[in-house]
């Protein structure tokens, strides 16, 4: 019998009870992914310009919509495991369970952020371009929820670092295997190096105008490309291909055409990604308070009125302005010494 040396264990339970409610490591750490994103996108959304509340503002929208989406793409791809004889059709709601694709979620969170940006006048790929990190991030951590449901791991290996898959959680085909590739871990690592590079990509080149979400989109895909070819659960194949693989192809290749086009149409970052966040800074007195603008207003008249004064044509003289005396001597005014008077104040 071979000695296995190293290898990672998996959680003897992904679920445990407190009473009578359920406490899901998948769930857990579908959560602690969405806190992290709204955290970082805060932080970047802030040093674009933009409000500290609205990444998370818009995440209310983002999240519910990824989360349907990220169901619905998996349930259409997977069909078999809900529908058909034998089986319960009700499970397809059972998102505790596991089983969210990352496509869907994508697609479907981007209409919900879509549908929150119009309402709050906000450019949508501005948006996208300060979330992307965090989104990156989110995936990582979410992955750890296939660890706790025993999931989506890869072929058999024996390396060191070998995922130890309980026999009840094992592909019928290799039940005598029992330690297979982490896929989830691989996919985790693989999520904060994109995570990192688009950080470092951002700030190198200031990418805008959605370049930024479409870098991580094309840099993900390449990392599930191989991911997705080393898993060995079931999934629908087109022409040899995992159907993930395809898609991540088609993905990837539409992110870097955009990356292209954008960056010949729109060069450069947005000056301005929140116009409510500019808004109390650039306002001027005369629009925050109307009394300033009365002030203004009446000091502007009696300027014009002391420009008239001190302006006139010799027909009239300043109010309270005595006229000089004057004598004539050969014909010629002469000015006569005027009486003292008091001073006014000027």
């Amino acid at each position: 019998m071979e000695l296995e040396l190293a290898f990672i264990p998996s959680p003897s339970r992904g679920v445990i009870h407190l009473g009578p409610i359920p406490l899901r490591g998948y769930a857990f750490c579908i959560i602690i992914g969405v806190f992290v994103a709204v955290w970082l996108g805060s932080r970047r959304w802030v040093a674009r310009g933009g409000q500290k509340t609205t990444v998370a503002d818009i995440a209310v929208w983002a999240v519910p919509f990824g989360l349907v989406g990220g169901r619905l793409y998996h349930v259409i791809t997977s069909y078999e495991l809900y529908f058909g004889e034998g089986k319960d059709w009700v499970n397809a709601f059972k998102i505790w369970e596991g089983g969210l694709g990352i496509w869907g979620a994508i697609a479907l969170g981007a209409l919900g952020a879509w549908i929150a940006c119009r309402r709050r006048g906000i450019p949508l790929p501005a948006y996208a371009d300060a979330v992307a990190p965090g989104i990156a991030f989110a995936q990582a951590i979410g992955r750890w929820g296939n660890w706790f449901n025993q999931e989506l791991y890869g072929r058999a290996t024996d390396l060191p670092w070998a995922l130890k898959i309980d026999s009840a959680h094992r592909p019928a085909d290799s039940l005598d295997a029992a330690t297979y590739h982490p896929t989830f871990l691989y996919e985790s690592l693989w999520c904060v190096g994109v995570a990192l590079l688009v950080i470092w990509a951002d700030r190198r080149f200031k990418l805008g105008h959605g370049r930024a979400f479409a870098l991580y989109v094309a840099a993900y895909t390449v990392g599930r490309f191989w991911i997705e070819y080393l898993r060995v659960d079931d999934a629908h194949h087109v022409l040899g291909l995992r159907l993930n693989d395809w898609t991540s192809i088609l993905v990837f290749a539409a992110a870097v055409v955009y990356m292209v086009v954008s960056a010949k149409l729109r060069p450069g970052r947005e000056e301005v990604v929140e116009p409510a966040a500019l808004a109390p800074a650039g306002a001027s007195a005369e629009d925050t308070d109307p009394d300033a603008k009365d002030a203004d207003a009446k000091g502007a008249d009696a300027e014009d009125a002391d420009e008239k004064a001190a302006d006139g044509d010799g027909e009239k003289t300043g109010a309270g302005e005595a006229e000089p005396d004057t004598d004539e001597e050969d014909g010629a005014a002469v000015p006569v010494e005027a009486e003292a008077k008091p001073a006014k104040n000027l």
